[in-house]
């Protein structure tokens, strides 16, 4: 018995390693120039970036290896009537199927931490190489495409000469109070030390809104590279909140959502009181609802976070618990036959029911836990053909 244990989870680890492998390797790439065409990475910025992409990329790749390899190995041993010779000698099919499942429980747990890593830290550290990288980024489209734009600074250039940017045009968006701005020079140069983006313009002359224009012979600006990224502030995206600060972020938002429901209630009551009711002619109702209702959707996602990441990570198990009995039951050895036969049930079923229930648990029409729907069709399938079809007969 133990030797025929042994015997398939080596094979499973075997076909699970290789397709792992080759998956994780071609998701990577594609990946990589992906974010290298949207920032503009060059070859340094790519093996910088390698280890924060690649937990976002196993988090996709391993339920569908594990289920290549428990539909590869068990279609094989179907087909080759080894699991009708194991029933024939008086053992029950479970002691073939116990390693894939034991196998993609623990591939499950994996992945349940890959799905908060890869969100956290991986996302972080992408956004940290770019911003690190945000002078030559903006040097490289500045060469290649003469502009470079993003929420909240636009840079136009007739040429690049080294660092040298001729006739440029930097339009600067409206923040914090301050009006737009334009500046237009003979030249510019672009100096970061990591932590700010130094711009120093000559023969300048600047356009501000309101203000009127000045020229100077040499002007500098110095601006923090988060202001220069693409990527704004995520860190309190619901999405880019560890598993283990969620609570805490959750008690801050509600915090915050009874603090303001007070501030606001403390300010129609004295209009009431004294009886100026036309105070309440200049409200925007419309804007007072739209801020509660964004805070109760900020805590509906807070809500679906966990269980959204823990029935990620197990739908491994699901995939395994069909998978494994279908291979079995279709008896095709044909590998990529019956890694399809096992996974148009699951597009066609599991992805609808998990965007359904994503959808309805953000929302708050429904409860967080509805995204544990698709896992728990898919374990339904699987416990059905597996006392139907593979243990019976």
């Amino acid at each position: 018995m133990r030797l025929l244990t042994r015997y398939v989870l080596w094979e499973l680890l075997k076909i699970f390693s290789v397709a792992l492998t080759a998956l994780t390797v071609m998701l990577l790439i594609v990946g990589l120039v992906k974010k290298a065409s949207e920032e503009g990475l060059g070859p340094q910025q790519w093996l910088m970036l390698i280890p924060y992409i690649l937990p976002d990329m196993m988090r996709y790749t391993i339920p569908a290896t594990i289920l290549f390899a428990a539909s590869s190995v068990y279609g094989r041993m179907s087909g080759s009537n080894e699991v009708v010779a194991i029933k024939s000698l008086g053992i029950s099919p479970m002691a073939v199927l116990w390693p894939c499942f034991i196998l993609a429980f623990m591939l499950s747990l994996l992945t349940v931490w890959l799905n908060d890593v890869a969100v956290t830290w991986g996302m972080a550290g992408v956004q940290r190489v770019v911003i690190e990288s945000i002078e030559e980024i903006v040097y490289s489209k500045l060469r290649t495409e003469r502009s470079y734009t993003n929420r909240n600074l636009s840079i136009m250039v007739r040429s690049v000469e080294g660092r040298r940017l001729i006739h440029p045009t930097f339009t600067f968006s409206a923040s914090d109070g301050k009006p737009p701005l334009t500046i237009t020079a003979r030249e510019a140069e672009l100096r970061s030390d990591g932590e700010v983006l130094r711009i120093v313009w000559r023969h300048a002359m600047i356009e501000a809104q309101g203000q009127g224009n000045f020229v100077f012979d040499e002007f500098a600006r110095e601006i923090p590279l988060s202001d220069i990224s693409r990527n704004g502030d995520n860190s309190r995206i619901p999405t880019r909140v560890p598993l283990s600060l969620i609570p805490s972020e959750k008690a801050r938002v509600r915090e915050e959502l009874d603090s303001y429901r007070r501030h606001r209630a403390a300010e129609f009551a004295l209009p009431m009181i004294t009886g100026e009711f036309e105070t309440f002619d200049c409200q925007d109702w419309q804007q007072e609802a739209n801020t509660i209702q964004d805070m109760w959707n900020h805590l509906y996602r807070l809500d679906t976070e966990p269980p959204r990441r823990w029935s990620a990570g197990f739908s491994c198990l699901c995939f395994a618990l069909v998978g494994a009995p279908m291979a079995i039951w279709r008896r095709n050895a044909d590998f990529l036959t019956s890694f399809f036969l096992c996974f148009a049930p699951i597009l066609a079923v599991y992805y609808p029911l998990l965007v359904f229930g994503v959808e309805q648990a953000k929302s708050g029409a429904l409860d967080a836990n509805i995204v544990w729907l698709g896992n728990a069709v898919l374990a339904l399938c699987g416990y059905w053909m597996l006392q139907r079809k593979v243990i019976r007969y």
